[in-house]
């Protein structure tokens, strides 16, 4: 726990101990959000006490924090029964997330089991790790998943080569709903949907959820985006030729700019007789007439030049002509990139649209990345496909603990463990370092393993 949200009617002496000896934040309001905006958020929930609570919550994040929630999908109330449950002490003495030596996620199960391709499946490999399943269906339908992954293992290999592309959607879903994602992010976005197609005719064919269609939304970011847009939104270089067309006329305007010059240098040379006269720009002094030291004497007062800078080898003049011109320039420069910036607005509201759709999206790709890295893991170190027994009898046969056999050089020497339906303890005795803690170790991850739907 990072911080607690309480009312004032909690016992004053409980929030000091969460101050002071838990050290914990801990903010007290009584404000619940009575609007309906976020109905959504909970309407599957009946507990008047949880509803309470969310909108309480609502309260402080909106209020409070000044956070946009229009991303927040609906409240899962979390039953114990369908989970295996593991106190704090249990998985860190098991090593689920990270090692007991140095805290890091080395050398833990969720370390050896991670061969995900997407931050959204590594996130939801942890998740499944720490919440174990007790639902025998569902956990024979993530075995029949890998199955299937490690039997069409050329679908399976492709499958990996398709999520590699998909960008972090959930992140992306949190920028785009809080209004901060630039450029670069709606680009990932796109280059995201471009395989989603692929994905699901994979996943089609290996009978699993279907994605939803987010064609649309591909063509308009494919038809409005460059490529390579800058990390701000204040810079221009935004969005594509041939998306808006007043936008077009804007860079045809500031592009002349260039031909201009080379036009306009030539004509000031044949008009002058000054030979190495040059025409230039630049940000700080605009347009300007650049004549050397040794030809001021051919500049005449009917050219009309007025003296703009001084260098050591050369004067700058400007006249009425590059004046207007930098002035044309100068504004359209101005005007584009202040069209670019409304038009992304625009593109990034429509994102937000299907922020709800994107997130059913990544939530199916995040599994299937699982199930993908379960089976890759399979092969890779020969597991077995567990069967689950519910009269209480545990038979391991040459059973070995999956972290220790990846770490040691020499070969792993297999054990078995067979407990009947009768037997709920067994005694376990030998001299220090003999094995017996990695031994209990390897029977709690092997079953851990087999209720996440790995083998």
């Amino acid at each position: 726990i990072k911080e607690l949200i309480i009312n004032t009617k909690t016992n004053q002496e409980i929030i000091n101990s969460l101050k002071n000896t838990y050290k914990l934040t801990t903010t007290i309001t009584d404000d619940i959000y009575y609007l309906d905006n976020y109905n959504n958020i909970y309407k599957s929930v009946n507990n008047m006490i949880y509803i309470i609570g969310i909108k309480h919550l609502i309260n402080y994040l909106i209020y409070i924090l000044k956070r946009n929630i229009s991303h927040f999908q609906e409240v899962i109330i979390k039953n114990n029964n369908d989970y295996l449950r593991m106190d704090i002490h249990t998985k860190r003495n098991l090593e689920l997330t990270e090692s007991m030596r140095n805290k890091e996620r080395m050398f833990s199960l969720l370390w050896l089991l991670d061969e995900t391709k997407t931050a959204m499946g590594s996130r939801k490999l942890k998740s499944w790790l720490e919440f174990p399943l007790t639902n025998i269906k569902e956990i024979e339908a993530r075995y029949n998943i890998v199955s299937t992954l490690l039997e069409e293992f050329i679908i399976s290999e492709e499958l990996r080569r398709y999520l590699y592309e998909v960008y972090d959607l959930e992140r992306l879903c949190g920028r785009i709903s809080l209004g901060s994602a630039n450029g670069r992010d709606l680009l990932q976005l796109k280059n995201s949907l471009k395989v989603l197609p692929e994905i699901n005719n994979i996943l089609k064919q290996i009978n699993y959820k279907k994605l939803e269609d987010t064609t649309d939304l591909y063509d308009l970011l494919e038809a409005s985006l460059y490529e390579t847009p800058p990390a701000t939104l204040k810079e221009g270089y935004l969005i594509k030729k041939g998306f808006n067309t007043e936008l077009d006329e804007l860079k045809d305007l500031r592009s002349g700019g260039k031909e201009f010059i080379s036009n306009y240098e030539q004509e000031e040379r044949e008009k002058t007789g000054i030979k190495n006269l040059k025409v230039g720009f630049n940000k700080v002094f605009g347009y300007y007439i650049e004549i050397s030291k040794g030809n001021l004497s051919l500049v005449k007062e009917e050219f009309g030049y007025i003296r703009k800078q001084t260098l050591a080898n050369c004067e700058r003049f400007i006249n009425p002509i590059l004046k207007e011109k930098e002035d044309l320039v100068l504004s359209a420069e101005e005007k584009i990139i202040n069209l670019e910036y409304e038009l992304f607005i625009n593109i990034r509201e429509k994102c937000n649209e299907y922020v709800h759709k994107l997130q059913e999206i990544s939530k199916i790709i995040s599994e299937i990345d699982v199930l993908s890295s379960f089976a890759l893991i399979s092969e890779k170190y020969h597991y077995t496909k567990p069967t689950i027994s519910v009269d209480n009898t545990l038979e391991i046969i040459e059973g070995r603990h999956p972290v220790v056999e990846k770490v040691i050089k020499n070969e792993y020497v297999p054990n078995d463990i067979i407990m009947d339906k009768d037997t709920s303890i067994l005694l376990i005795t030998g001299p220090n370092m003999a094995g017996k803690s990695t031994y209990m170790r390897q029977v709690a991850l092997i079953t851990l393993m087999a209720q996440v739907g790995s083998f």
